[in-house]
């Protein structure tokens, strides 16, 4: 899904020496994470080499503690891995079957006939993830068994039947690390302590615990309009085999190497891990087991990312040329995505635009691609030219330069993203190619709608909505408000204006989105919905 605009500032980079690969690094990592502010730990490997290790910023700010690479942090999603791995572990050994229904460990739930532990894994099964429900705040703030957790979820309507639609979802692994305590008669922080964390020597790793002393805990920080505030707290029984797990860079990479030495499980279950799942209809997940499938600079990348009050990190993988990279963050609102996927770019063998440099086209070359295409879901892209540029600009949101590769090929500034331009039956066609994501767009005669205006909004009433919203792990929009203006800030982009459209109700102009605020009983806004591109993403409200 395009949330509002994804534009990664890349390096044009030809090659990184040892030397260069520490100057370069530092120098984003410096920026991106001040030295008086929550920071980050990086390490880069390429063919179990460490090529880059350090850390920037604050693990403390109360105590003014710097960061340093051994620093433990909570990894949210990131511990989807983990639950998977247990998963698969267990199929080897008998125990159960990835098609396995979950009627067989959870009778009396509701459809539970319908889905599997293969839904469960790639988020196909269609189970309302709790993250999304209201009260979930006061919910999280009390331990609670795994089968209350359970309970709390599984009455809720459905998003949709088993296998029709992929939907991030943590239920589903909530439901997983119940059914291998249910199988193991282990507790799941247990199975993971003796099974993988001891096996592999992972000492600095943890099943996380708000009371417990850890050596080199970072502190959690998340983003307010007067600066940083220490994150809310909530029972790590709450996000439980979906996200409850921590750790620091190194034994990060412990994990990765059993990974893809097939310590813990063989090549054929890593094999169900890191390879594309389909929905019903044959349509690509882009998500295997607990692992998201992608591409980076043509070669196939496998990821995840991980979000929890006052952390967010990423981890990528480029099998082909067997480079790992692992960012662990303390603060929301400052993604390292963008970052983790630059710096694997650029240890590459041929790093990410070596040698793209844009050619030279006739004007009536580059005339040839002009005109309005349209894209799924009524979206309308405008190609034009200005002078020796030509430019592209979605409707609602600002232009942007794109520049050729070749006479059909053009690469957008400073992004991954690509339009190939062909003809077929007459039309123009274009392209739209964000690494694994391809968009079609048909020659269209339609037009931009009319710029629409908002509804005037009284300045007290709209402070109601001012806070941060995690829609999911990696990804939260904060709302903040100047005199009578509301603005939306998106994680890892610039702050953009909303307007009203109705109580409760807002609309983007940049792009074609909607934002609706739901309140609880006691009218307190609790969540947002981004209504986009036809898809829908509900987001709690964590401060």
């Amino acid at each position: 899904m395009k949330i509002f605009k994804i534009l990664f500032i890349l390096l044009f980079v030809t090659s990184l020496s040892a030397q260069n690969v520490t100057s370069t690094f530092d120098q984003l990592f410096q920026k991106k994470y001040p030295s008086d502010g929550p920071g980050a730990t990086v390490l880069v490997t390429k063919k179990g080499k460490v090529l880059y290790r350090n850390a920037f910023g604050k693990a403390n700010l109360e105590n003014n503690i710097v960061m340093h690479p051994d620093h433990v942090f909570e990894i949210g999603s990131i511990t989807k891995q983990f639950t998977a791995v247990s998963i698969l572990m267990l199929e080897e050994e008998g125990k159960l079957n990835v098609q396995d229904k979950l009627s067989k460990y959870l009778p009396n739930y509701p459809n539970g006939d319908q889905i599997t532990i293969h839904q469960l894994l790639n988020h196909t099964s269609g189970i309302k993830s709790y993250t999304a429900m209201e009260g979930l705040n006061a919910f999280g703030k009390i331990d609670k068994s795994p089968i209350e957790i359970i309970d709390y979820f599984k009455d809720e309507p459905v998003d949709f039947q088993p296998g029709e639609q992929w939907e991030y979802n943590n239920s589903g692994y909530i439901v997983l690390g119940y059914i291998i305590e249910k199988v193991t008669g282990k507790t799941y922080e247990d199975f993971i302590q003796q099974r993988i964390f001891d096996v592999l020597g992972m000492k600095n790793s943890y099943y996380g615990d708000k009371a417990r002393i850890i050596k080199n805990r970072a502190s959690g920080y998340q983003p307010t309009a007067q600066g940083f505030r220490n994150a809310m707290q909530i029972s790590m029984t709450i996000p439980y085999a979906a996200g409850s797990l921590m750790s620091c860079v190194d034994d990060m990479f412990l994990w990765h190497k059993a990974i893809i030495d097939n310590t813990l499980i063989s090549a054929k279950s890593k094999a169900k891990a890191h390879t594309n799942t389909f929905l019903n209809n044959g349509k690509p997940t882009n998500y295997g087991y607990g692992w998201q499938i992608n591409e980076l600079n043509g070669k196939q990348s496998i990821e995840h990312g991980g979000g929890i009050f006052g952390f967010v990190t990423q981890g990528v993988y480029v099998p082909d040329e067997d480079i790992y990279v692992i960012v662990l963050t303390n603060a929301n609102g400052n993604s390292p995505q963008d970052i983790t996927l630059k710096l694997a770019s650029m240890v590459m063998d041929t790093p990410m635009f070596t040698n793209t440099t844009s050619v030279n086209l006739s004007q009536k070359q580059l005339q040839k691609w002009t005109g309005t295409y349209e894209f799924e879901n009524d979206v309308l892209r405008f190609v034009t030219l200005e002078g020796d540029q030509l430019y592209s600009q979605r409707e609602g949101s600002e232009k942007i330069s794109i520049s050729p590769l070749d006479d059909h090929t053009f690469i957008f500034e400073d992004s991954f993203t690509t339009y190939i331009f062909s003809k077929e039956n007459g039309k123009k066609k274009a392209v739209f190619k964000n690494r694994i994501d391809e968009e079609v767009g048909v020659e269209s005669t339609k037009k931009a709608t009319a710029d629409k205006e908002g509804i005037s909004l009284d300045p007290n009433a709209i402070k109601d909505y001012i806070g941060t919203y995690k829609l999911n792990p990696n990804f939260s929009i904060e709302i903040t408000t100047a005199g009578n203006q509301i603005f939306a800030e998106a994680t890892g982009q610039s702050k953009i204006e909303i307007f009203g459209e109705d109580t409760d109700a807002f609309f983007l102009k940049v792009v074609p989105a909607k934002l609706i605020f739901t309140r609880d009983a006691s009218k307190n806004v609790t969540h947002v919905t981004l209504y986009q591109g036809g898809q829908e993403m509900k987001g709690i409200k964590v401060n």
